[in-house]
């Protein structure tokens, strides 16, 4: 995969009507996957080595970003989600390797700015079931 540009990483949100739209304004996106694994070693394990039990474990999901204000649907959209404690249907474009999606929690949302600045964001989403992903 060759270089890409950090701007082409998307996260959209499901809408009532049924479409996906990008959250505006997002600007320093990361994406965390993680396994959890179990550990099944015993004293018999081999020569005291780790044993882990394969396809055990929680697997989840993490996206964070930090952005600006660009788009009052969008900021609603994640609003209410947050406040509803509602876990919407979400996407996460990677360009030229896939699409992530599933449902999200919206765990993290503040609120900042500058006296001389622009208002920012800051999000953090925790899946909340099954990551599906799909191959561009």
């Amino acid at each position: 995969m060759a270089a890409q540009k950090g701007r082409d990483l998307l996260i959209k949100i499901k809408t009532d009507a049924g479409s996906f739209k990008t959250i505006a304004g997002l600007r320093a996106k990361t994406l965390k996957l993680n396994s959890q694994s179990v550990d099944v070693t015993t004293s018999d394990s081999t020569g005291g080595w780790r044993e882990l039990l394969p396809g055990a474990g929680v697997r989840n999901c993490e996206i964070s970003g930090t952005g600006i204000f660009q788009d009052a649907s969008t900021d609603t959209d994640i609003r209410e989600a947050f406040f509803n404690r509602t876990a919407p249907e979400f996407q996460i474009v990677i360009p030229d390797f896939g699409i992530l999606s599933g449902d999200f929690l919206i765990s993290d949302l503040s609120y900042g700015g500058t006296y001389s600045g622009e208002a920012t964001f800051d999000i953090a989403l925790k899946s909340a079931g099954i990551v599906i992903f799909a191959v561009l």
